[in-house]
């Protein structure tokens, strides 16, 4: 499903908390409902910093795409799990480098489908499209993504923050895998993911409040976030916190002294 969709609404769970909706009201945004707040703030009550990890993961989304859409010169994007739109947008950043990049979102909340307009202003040149589906379904984003995409030029994967909303019966490594085996040679995989190696207990906190809501997250170690990138060319400085990664690419953001950052992202290039 492309565009936007007025039964979505009908369709969105507001029983239980939906983790891009969580991660909204992280952002200060205005689309998500008491329970998502509810549980942002029973983790708040733990961890203070969740709120500003959550802007910094975000921070390192755009601080990869000026990157990609500069140095690495990358004009295609298939972004997995988008969440609620919040500028900039993917598609601003790419295409600010050049107006006739192309961009294709992917998530499974129908209310990021509801705000599927704010994702699909494109330039003229350039275009973007927006699918409603599962990253577990990784044979129907492809599919679809190719509308949009030229799988025969290379693009940027973009996976933030998702693989943690993965547990090991979702067989996240052969997912990615699955998606990285699509993408031509001089492609790049964009990876962030929760660890719980530098706070483990105020994380495995996190992990059990998740858990009482019916989501899962599952943090993973250092060499667990390597895994994903087997077979790929790490970009330095490979997988570090997401602060260390090209912090001299940063625009507008704020540092919060003493907040352990408990997120690793790396970027691969596809030989």
């Amino acid at each position: 499903m492309t565009g936007t969709d007025p039964a979505a609404f009908s369709r969105i769970d507001t029983s239980r908390p939906h983790p891009a909706r969580v991660y909204d009201w992280y952002l200060g945004g205005k689309d998500n409902y008491p329970v998502d707040e509810e549980l942002g703030r029973r983790i708040m009550g733990v961890d203070g910093t969740a709120q500003h990890v959550a802007r910094t993961n975000r921070w390192f989304m755009q601080r990869v795409v000026r990157w990609l859409a500069g140095q690495a010169g990358v004009r295609q994007y298939l972004d997995i799990g988008t969440g609620i739109p919040t500028e900039p947008n993917l598609h601003q950043i790419a295409q600010a480098a050049d107006p006739a990049a192309r961009i294709v979102y992917t998530d499974n909340d129908p209310i990021v489908l509801t705000h599927a307009a704010a994702l699909l202003r494109s330039t003229p040149e350039g275009a973007t499209d927006y699918i409603q589906a599962d990253v577990r379904d990784p044979g129907r984003i492809l599919q679809e993504a190719r509308r949009t995409l030229d799988f025969d030029r290379p693009l940027a994967l973009s996976l933030v923050a998702l693989t943690h909303f993965l547990g090991d019966e979702d067989r996240p490594y052969d997912l990615v895998a699955e998606l990285v085996r699509a993408l031509p040679s001089g492609s790049y995989l964009v990876l962030s993911q929760l660890t719980a190696d530098l706070d483990p207990a105020a994380v495995m906190t996190g992990v059990q409040m998740y858990k009482a809501s019916g989501v899962t997250l599952a943090p993973r170690t250092h060499a667990e976030v390597g895994r994903f990138f087997e077979g790929l060319e790490l970009v330095d400085p490979g997988v570090v916190q997401v602060t260390g990664w090209r912090p001299e690419l940063a625009v507008d953001e704020a540092v919060l002294e003493g907040a352990v950052i408990s997120l690793y992202g790396a970027v691969g290039r596809k030989p």
